[in-house]
């Protein structure tokens, strides 16, 4: 990130709950309440500032009531909006932790320092979150975020160093061969 006034998606409305106007939120933070604790929520365009306060929760996300929004209709036309702080409002991350906006933009560059492309996404599938990264031409890359294949993360120095495996002309990676 370049800037402090920088935004960070923290959640998504996912639609109303019951009649009078409560809203499913899906929280993006470590701890999910804590999504009103880091600043006025905003739009994606920055423009609409929501007033939110939380009401319980509802199987995988949080319930809430948005000022303003008094009726289903009204709570069902939020659905999708992603939530936004800016960058300056969350804690700084631990040692050896970072925030997904910051390692977004990235350059990602092998060992011997070539470019290999700059990090246009970071994905969470379950098993551990995933680089995308976008070469100058050319499909992009996934790479597991693991130290083992990002051994480098410089974000004051726009950088990180990713150690792609080898492949063999086969497409499987190098190392213990299988026994014919």
């Amino acid at each position: 990130m370049t800037g402090a006034d920088e935004r960070v998606c923290v959640g998504v409305l996912a639609g109303a709950h019951g009649v009078r106007g409560l809203v499913r939120l899906k929280s993006f933070t470590e701890r999910p309440e804590d999504i009103i604790s880091y600043g006025p929520l905003t739009d994606a365009s920055g423009q609409r500032c929501f007033e939110i306060s939380l009401n319980g929760r509802a199987r995988d996300a949080l319930l809430a009531r948005i000022a303003g929004v008094n009726d289903r209709d009204q709570a069902e036309a939020l659905r999708g909006t992603r939530l936004y702080v800016t960058r300056a409002g969350l804690p700084e991350p631990a040692a050896d932790e970072f925030y997904h906006a910051d390692l977004i933009g990235l350059r990602a560059e092998a060992p011997d320092g070539s470019v290999l492309g700059r990090v246009c996404a970071v994905h969470t599938f379950g098993g551990g979150d995933v680089l995308e990264i976008a070469p100058e031409t050319g499909e992009t890359i996934l790479v597991p975020f693991t130290r083992q294949a990002v051994p480098a993360i410089e974000p004051a120095a726009g950088r990180l160093v990713v150690d792609l495996p080898v492949e063999s002309e086969a497409g499987a990676e190098t190392g213990a061969a299988d026994e014919p």
